[in-house]
């Protein structure tokens, strides 16, 4: 056998870098097209604004892009954040949020749930009680805009309250 056949050197060529199609998004832009709201949301918290932190972490979280760099920094600021409060201004921060806030809350409470960090489960557990009321309620809502099952004919079904009981 040829002695050109045996070498290995054309396995290290990435061809995939010629694809036209590919796309790699550079980590430089991915930084720039996302503020980090951090170094505003930990001043708030040294200033014992826990309330205003939490809105301006809310604000600035990082839906659209690719980062999980962005997103795992994100998660981290919105704990220090939720660690900060005292039990009794729970229920009041989260009667400050809107719907899209408390769903966005909850995405980060269950995120964090995930990765517990030391103490983090109870206090996520003490936000969780307070948000998902406000949760079910969005869900109980939407079920209630929902046409009945008794608009449909031959169903069988009769709802009440966003329940199906069988006739």
């Amino acid at each position: 056998m040829a002695r050109s056949t045996l070498s290995s050197r054309f396995r290290r060529l990435d061809i995939d870098q010629y694809d036209e199609n590919r796309f790699v998004e550079e980590p430089e832009e991915a930084a720039a097209a996302e503020p980090d709201a951090s170094p505003e949301v930990e001043a708030l918290l040294r200033q014992g604004e826990a309330l205003r932190a939490l809105h301006a972490a809310l604000r600035s979280a990082p839906a659209q892009t690719r980062s999980a760099a962005l997103k795992e920094q994100a998660q981290g600021t919105m704990l220090k954040v939720l660690t900060s409060f005292k039990s009794s201004e729970i229920e009041h921060a989260v009667n400050s949020l809107d719907r899209n806030g408390i769903d966005l809350l909850m995405k980060y409470i269950y995120k964090g749930f995930e990765k517990p960090t030391e103490n983090s489960s109870a206090i996520l557990l003490q936000w969780h009680e307070k948000t998902s009321v406000g949760c079910f309620i969005h869900i109980k809502d939407a079920s209630e805009t929902r046409p009945s099952s008794s608009s449909f004919p031959h169903s069988g079904t009769e709802e009440a309250g966003g329940i199906l009981h069988h006739q």
